[in-house]
């Protein structure tokens, strides 16, 4: 082959090179079928809100599987379980309604101070 041959092929190659072609506009039916599948597959779908009363059961099942949790006061050579100041705290404050309790601990005075419902307060001896 000759070079005016080889310079005639490269020419017809370049000039074959088609252009892009032009996206097609999407069809209204193509648009419905679309909008049908989003509407089918939003049903299909499973709803994740959870009313109160499964947020409350899933608290409940939570809290069974938590691990027993114990609190000692140790002062001076004597040790106490929140367990023993809850109830000394409980019977010192009487039958009340109680919303909020809040207990100080002061070993150094062998007592435990309390308030109840934000109003009320004493102090229960350990």
């Amino acid at each position: 082959m000759t070079k005016t041959t080889k310079k005639a092929e490269t020419a017809a190659k370049t000039e074959t090179v088609k252009a892009p072609v032009a996206a097609e506009p999407v069809k209204a039916e193509e648009k419905k079928a679309v909008k049908e599948t989003k509407k089918v597959a939003t049903k299909a779908a499973p709803k994740t809100t959870k009313t109160k009363a499964a947020a409350k059961t899933t608290a409940k099942a939570t809290s069974k599987t938590a691990s027993t949790v114990k609190v000692y006061v140790e002062y001076q050579g004597k040790q106490m379980d929140m367990d023993t100041i809850l109830e000394a705290v409980k019977a010192a404050a009487g039958a009340k309604t109680v919303k909020t309790l809040e207990i100080y601990v002061k070993p150094e005075d062998g007592a435990a101070y309390y308030v109840v419902n934000g109003k009320d307060s004493g102090k229960a001896d350990l």
